[in-house]
């Protein structure tokens, strides 16, 4: 009894070992390689956009490029399509996605999250004629309204769930759902604050807005599951980031100015 106890016992630490020997060496793959690459969305103001002149730019540029300094290596941006961003970190195309993705728990099914990064939550872009009759998502919940939000986001799931009575209609960028709205042609956008805010404050003569969120929302850095090193790593990248002043830093470039764009306009 006792031989086959210490037989599973060795077989079960064996393959615990071996199965994080796997897992574990997205570090170690990140130095070899000399390249940080990050997946994200580029369109998403203002975490990743595309600038005129063909770069891309953003908060999430901006924070993986002195994540990427800090580690010693290269920064890489692997633009890719929302509703294909897990799969390319599945399967190697990326490091890490850094694209403003919401942590939920469908999601962290499939990857692990570091800390939340920021957060934020779901607001309203309205069609101008809606103001003073539409002051809430709930006022919203009816089959007289038409709702638009982008494929694969945490804004399509809270219509889903929260707006289940109203006519919904999915688009691939965010920028093509809004124009629904700025063009008359659905009632309004869900969507995260940070862009409807920008959005609106840009189109304020075409579209309304409910500014003030609705809903909770964290945003985290997603790396492939069974990787503790690659989290604990940016889990102190963030404390360090945030204790030295460099994330404010970055934070109010993007958050608190509108400066940047004239990049992108």
């Amino acid at each position: 009894m006792k031989n086959k106890l210490l037989t599973l016992v060795s077989s079960a630490s064996l393959l615990a070992l071996s199965s994080g020997m796997v897992n574990a060496g997205t570090l170690d793959d990140i130095t070899k390689s000399g390249e940080l690459r990050a997946c994200f969305d580029a369109g998403y103001m203002p975490f990743e956009m595309k600038a005129k002149n063909g770069n891309y730019i953003g908060f999430d540029l901006d924070l993986g490029k002195l994540m990427a300094k800090e580690m010693g290596v290269k920064y890489v941006p692997v633009n890719t399509a929302w509703d294909g961003i897990i799969p390319a970190l599945l399967t190697g195309k990326c490091d890490i996605i850094m694209a403003g993705m919401t942590i939920n728990a469908q999601r962290n099914m499939r990857v692990n999250f570091a800390d939340p990064y920021i957060v934020v939550g779901q607001s309203i872009l309205l069609n101008p004629k809606l103001e003073g009759k539409v002051s809430s998502y709930k006022d919203l919940n009816s089959a007289d309204y038409t709702v638009v939000s982008k494929l694969g986001t945490s804004g399509e799931q809270s219509v889903k769930k929260l707006l289940s009575k109203a006519k919904y209609f999915a688009f691939e960028t965010e920028t093509d759902a809004a124009l629904e709205v700025a063009n008359g042609k659905a009632d309004a956008m869900i969507y995260d604050m940070p862009f409807i805010s920008i959005y609106a404050a840009q189109e304020k003569d075409k579209v309304s807005s409910i500014i003030e969120p609705f809903t909770y929302e964290p945003l985290g850095w997603a790396v492939k599951q069974g990787d503790p090193d690659f989290l604990n790593f940016l889990n102190n990248f963030l404390r360090q980031s945030r204790g030295d002043g460099s994330y404010d830093r970055i934070y109010d470039k993007w958050f608190k100015s509108d400066t940047w764009l004239s990049q992108i306009k």
